[in-house]
């Protein structure tokens, strides 16, 4: 549309030599239009210094475009004051009475740092005006068009030129930054040659294997061969940096900008951002002009690659160098990108055999090491992937670790650290419904890529929305998690399912050679910036349609019902989380229906009314659980509680009618709920961060049950009781305490006489500070709604715990053939009706299940020349053994 409006404005001009009159109308014409379509886009002093006529929210182009048009304007403004006069006339209606002057609410910013890891003064501070600003779409807003930025001088008539091509002058006159091309000291870096000696020395002892011949046996020139091997690394690693390598260009960036401008509208209602959030990064740079930012998006679309890029080059801060994997580097598009800022890296090294590239990990640290401290900013995404699920996936901290090394040995003073959250309304890259379903990844191509944009540039995806969150320095979060009690495991269960990544993935930690204590600590960076990230990712549309039809109304529900529950929803994440859309709840689901399409959100009509359900076909539903997912960190750890909660109400009830006891109203222990949450969290250990390392997870899941008390979810009553029986309440408990071992205190008290770690308890007497969680029955269908939020994920662990009886009398299987094998469980439980929830088809979820079943001994996952086994470990290859296991995470299945 704006291509058409440039057209138009310059053959109005030539017009105007030839029929003034006509010409006239026309420019008003158009120049209304223009106000029209921009105005409200153009913000003051949002992005830069604005004009005259942008104090007035509208574009600069207007006050020129009106000196051609005095007699049109003089007759509008004319028939404008007659109306304005007429208006007046009508206000003597009203009453005369002073009108109350109503408080502006101050929206908080999402995304600030973490007080306690990042203090405040060292911290940019956010003026009122900043927190009363709001994401804007920026593909309407050209920071750099203007009579102020003209610097070609008076054009034809004294226009400025940017007034016909507003996006290729945004493009022209962003600022310029030097980008210095490193490659070319890396290969005689001290850290790469020690490599490769020690990678011909690694090829000299298997060529002496190969021939049998004895490390002082002088049949072998071992002196010629050192000197052809070298000579072969050398050639491999040259290869290795040139494919690697960045070619950030300051012209490709900027016609990379010019063609979003075009190309983003065509596909996308808008990109919106939050102007205050670059405002904080702007300051941050200038508190600390000589530091590196280090941006650490969460990874969903292909898209991500160039778009952080994209709102930074804009705004006149300097591009950071991107990391992406090798699996871009195709043709054509890998080219732009690598002009653009990408740098590539393998994904994994020797998947084969598992050995270790010496040559790879060197050049990788010495190339990025050198680019920080030429003053490269750096982006990565810290997820290693693209999440498949849409929650975040757990932290890969390699190329964390390497920045972290770099300011250890003093490379770089400090690094702000800069996470980011993406999201969209709809996935630009399709789904990944394949994957979840067992099937392999397709590789990308020339032809698959050109032929994904093509696909792109002809469907709707929605809004994208980016937030940037407060930049915090390294330094400090260093030391606040170095003198943390709690960031190095922050839970006991934690302490024996420590996190160690594989050691043939390259995002794993051992890019470098550190010790436990310095891996912990860059694993405990890692997972802050996730955390911090997934709560500020804003909810779109789609989001929150998704989660209610997937936790609320599964079986769909009227339109007027579905308006409640997004009211009702939206109150609830007012404050703690930002809102990717406005207007009426009624709008939001009619958009965001329309947008998912009837293959995932089905409408239709019903006595007279819309009612909207889920598509629960197993490829649809799993597609849809993308959308949802994005909201379940948030409820995760409400539904832990909620989840316990109802599931030791259930073993009261159980025993009760076992025993033949009647009950007027079951309750359960407090401090039973929490000990039995923490059990939940460490099954769902890589499933969810449910806390930054700097807390102490107990408190997260008291806070979280106070909260559900104060929205009377559950409920605790306050006892009144005296002294004496306070006395007489912690004496109790201390002889209660003093009778169980304090290693096995938990299996002991939850111990049904079976042998299994159950929760059958007696419902008299426990070990518990005498308060008391009630159930209140109008809160009934929220509990339900929490219990749900989790429950996909217990039916897919359930089904790979019943799955191990595959692996009995000595049986291994292919890890991958293993993972089929389960996904073929959760589909036949789906199938039969024994499991509801098709999005428990999961690949991810199996994976991060044996994850877990791996670091409690259960299975053992070894590499037999390439190849990945899974088997059972001694004392669990019994059938006994095997079925406590599958009744300890059965659990947690809600009934």
């Amino acid at each position: 549309m704006l291509g058409i409006i440039e057209v138009l404005l310059f053959l109005c001009i030539v017009g105007y030599f030839f029929n003034k009159e006509r010409a006239i109308d026309m420019v008003d014409i158009i120049s209304n239009r223009v106000q029209e379509a921009y105005g409200s886009f153009r913000l003051p002093n949002v992005f830069g210094p604005g004009t005259e006529t942008d104090q007035n929210g509208g574009f600069s182009t207007y006050s020129i475009l009106r000196r051609f048009g005095d007699p049109g304007r003089q007759h509008r403004e004319m028939t404008k004051e007659n109306e304005r006069q007429m208006r007046q006339q009508s206000l003597f209606q009203i009453k005369d009475t002073p009108i109350p002057q109503l408080q502006t609410e101050l929206k908080p910013i999402p995304g600030m740092a973490c007080p306690y890891c990042s203090p405040t003064e060292s911290r940019p501070q956010l003026e009122v005006q900043d927190r009363r600003r709001h994401a804007i779409d920026i593909l309407r807003v050209t920071t750099h068009v203007g009579p102020q930025y003209d610097r070609t001088g008076p054009g034809v008539g004294g226009f400025d030129w940017s007034v016909w091509c507003p996006h290729l002058a945004q493009a022209t006159r962003v600022r310029r930054f030097s980008y210095p091309q490193l490659a070319g000291t890396v290969l005689p870096d001290e850290r790469v040659q020690e490599a490769l000696d020690l990678a011909v020395k690694e090829s000299i002892n298997e060529k002496r294997a190969e021939l049998g011949v004895a490390e002082n046996d002088e049949s072998f020139d071992e002196d010629s061969y050192y000197s052809e091997m070298l000579r072969k690394h050398e050639r491999r690693a040259g290869k290795i940096l040139i494919g690697m390598r960045s070619k950030i260009s300051n012209l490709v960036l900027r016609i990379t900008s010019w063609v979003l401008y075009k190309l983003l509208p065509c596909f996308m209602s808008g990109v919106a951002a939050h102007p205050a959030q670059v405002d904080m990064i702007k300051r941050a740079i200038e508190k600390h002009p000589d530091v590196p930012l280090i941006f650490l998006p969460l990874h969903r679309s292909h898209l991500d690659y160039i778009m952080v890029s994209f709102i930074l080059l804009n705004n006149d801060i300097k591009c950071p160098l991107v990391a992406g994997g090798d699996n871009l580097r195709i043709p054509v598009f890998g080219s732009i990108l690598r002009y653009d800022g990408a740098f590539f890296i393998k994904r994994k090294i020797d998947p084969l055999t598992g050995k270790k590239d010496h040559v790879y990990r060197a050049i990788l640290h010495t190339y990025l090491q050198k680019c920080l401290t030429a003053g490269h900013n750096v982006e990565f995404f810290i997820e290693g992937g693209r999440t498949r699920t849409g929650k975040p996936c757990m932290p890969k901290s390699g190329i964390l670790s390497v920045i972290v090394d770099a300011f250890n040995d003093k490379s770089i003073s400090d690094a702000l650290l800069v996470p980011v959250s993406i999201n969209y309304e709809k996935l630009v890259d399709g789904n990944f419904v394949r994957e979840q379903l067992g099937q392999k990844k397709i590789p990308e191509t020339f032809a698959s890529a050109a032929s994904a944009i093509m696909k792109v540039l002809k469907a709707r995806y929605g809004l994208m929305r980016i937030d940037f969150n407060e930049p915090f320095s390294l330094s400090e979060l260093v030391k606040s998690l170095r003198k943390s009690d709690t960031a190095h495991n922050y839970t006991p269960e934690m302490r024996r399912l420590q996190h160690k990544p594989s050691s043939s993935s390259l995002f794993g930690t051992d890019v470098v050679q550190e010790e436990q204590d310095q891996r912990n600590l860059i694993d405990n960076i890692a997972r802050h910036v996730v955390y911090d990230s997934a709560r500020a990712t804003s909810v779109m549309t789609t989001n929150a349609l998704a989660f209610l039809l997937l936790n609320r109304f599964r079986d769909g529900a009227p339109l007027s019902i579905l308006i409640e529950a997004l009211d009702e929803l939206r109150a609830v994440l007012n404050g703690v989380r930002d809102l990717g859309f406005t207007g009426s709840s009624e709008d939001v689901i009619r958009y965001a229906t329309d947008l998912l399409g009837p293959g995932l959100v089905a409408k239709e009509q019903r006595n007279g009314q819309i009612f909207i359900k889920p598509v629960l076909l197993i490829p649809n539903v799993i597609e849809l659980s993308y959308y949802s997912n994005c909201l379940i960190p948030h409820f995760s750890v409400e539904s832990i509680v909620v989840t316990a909660a109802c599931l030791l109400k259930r073993e009261v009830e159980r025993k009760s009618t076992d025993q033949h006891d009647h009950i007027t109203e079951v309750t359960v222990g407090r401090q039973a709920l929490l000990h039995m949450c923490m059990e939940f969290a460490d099954l769902l250990v890589y499933e969810f961060i449910l806390c930054k390392p700097c807390q102490k997870l107990e408190s997260v899941l008291e806070d979280a049950l106070h909260d559900l008390c104060l929205r009377e979810i559950l409920s605790q009553p306050e006892e009144e009781l005296t002294e004496d029986q306070r006395m007489a309440q912690r004496l109790a408990r201390n002889l209660q305490l003093d009778g169980l071992d304090a290693e096995d205190e938990m299996d002991d008290y939850f111990d049904d006489g079976t042998g299994s770690a159950g929760v059958a308890f007696d419902a008299g007497i426990d070990v518990d500070d005498g308060t008391r969680i009630h159930f209140p029955a109008e809160k009934h269908c929220d509990r339900l709604v929490l219990q749900s939020v989790l429950a996909p994920f217990t039916h897919t662990y359930a089904a790979v715990a019943s799955s191990l009886h595959q692996l009995l009398d000595g049986n291994s299987i292919v890890e991958s053939e293993f993972i089929r094998l389960c996904i073929k469980e959760i589909t036949t439980r789906v199938e039969m009706g024994d499991c509801k929830y098709g999005e428990s088809i999961s690949t991810d979820t199996v994976r991060n299940c044996l994850k877990v079943f791996q670091k409690r001994s259960y299975i053992e996952i070894t590499n037999n020349n390439g190849v990945r086994l899974v088997s059972l470990m001694p004392p669990f290859d019994s059938a006994s053994e095997v079925s406590s296991i599958v009744q300890q995470v059965q659990l947690f299945v809600p009934v």
